[in-house]
């Protein structure tokens, strides 16, 4: 259940950081409103998957994978570029992701 948690907590974070892109620095309401909502859920679920596993774990996956899904919506809705040494970088976050995943003991407490 705590990587369901997890996923909800990542995929708020990524419609919360869009939402964020298409608030202009929070001057259009609707999608401001949108991040802090989205932000909000996310921390929530991150916190229901902290009862379980190590801050560091749960932070490191939130994160990597929220950079990760960013990047790809930047690159579809927003139109932005990535050249060959962001998706290199990109491709190293997932790699530690996995190797978290199939490797570490440490994913529970």
């Amino acid at each position: 259940m705590h990587y369901l948690w997890l996923f909800i907590a990542i995929i708020s974070e990524t419609i919360g950081t869009t939402a964020l892109q298409a608030s202009q620095q929070f001057t259009r309401l609707w999608p401001s409103v949108g991040a802090v909502v989205s932000y909000l859920i996310s921390f929530y679920f991150m916190a229901l998957a902290l009862k379980v596993m190590p801050v560091g774990i749960v932070y490191a996956i939130w994160s990597g994978l929220g950079i990760v899904c960013i990047a790809a919506i930047g690159y579809v809705v927003f139109g932005q570029r990535l050249d060959m040494p962001a998706v290199a970088g990109l491709a190293m976050i997932i790699a530690g992701i996995l190797v978290i995943h199939l490797f570490s003991n440490t994913t529970t407490h």
